[in-house]
């Protein structure tokens, strides 16, 4: 299972407050690709943030998300109910996170993630920094090492073109040739 904080991880850590006194967030789309894959290859997604939001709500609405903890500052206690609730135990939990409070959660996962925007103590107390940040790919780019490491990659990849198309990359380039 993947477990995600949202501010600084699924968004770029602001927020747009609409006159009207809502709340709107950005989040990227690359990501949401990325954990509608996961999902197809089998790897749970949950969420906990410290904060609750409409725009969350919706997004994870949009991308099937059944984990979903909102205003939960103490995200420790989370991770446990999370854990219990799907038979699995704390090692078999990455979890990405951003910031200060993420710290509980990331000292007690198997794998603990940052973006590469990261809290500098998050960073250093983390097993992997991302190459992206918090709202431009972070996400995407966590589970794309994910499917790697467990050899699921192919899986994703066969629903969008054929194997054959796959190794003979040479294809399309000695068309484009031809016709200079």
């Amino acid at each position: 299972m993947l477990l995600l904080d949202v501010d600084g991880v699924m968004t770029n850590g602001q927020v747009f407050l609409m006159p009207g006194g809502e709340e709107g967030k950005m989040f990227c789309i690359a990501d949401g690709f990325g954990i509608v894959s996961a999902m197809k290859c089998g790897i749970r997604i949950g969420i906990i943030s410290g904060r609750s939001s409409a725009a969350l709500q919706l997004r994870c609405k949009e991308l099937q998300i059944e984990d979903l903890y909102m205003d939960r500052m103490d995200k420790l206690p989370v991770l446990e109910e999370i854990a219990a609730r799907h038979r699995l135990s704390v090692e078999e939990i990455a979890f990405i996170g951003d910031d200060l409070p993420d710290l509980p959660v990331l000292e007690r996962v198997g794998l603990s993630i940052a973006p590469a925007n990261a809290h500098h103590h998050v960073k250093t107390r983390v097993d992997l920094v991302l190459e992206r940040q918090g709202g431009d790919g972070a996400v995407r780019e966590c589970i794309d090492l994910l499917l790697t490491a467990q050899g699921k990659e192919q899986l994703i990849l066969r629903q969008f073109t054929s194997m054959d198309r796959i190794h003979d990359k040479g294809t399309m380039a000695q068309r484009i040739t031809r016709k200079k």
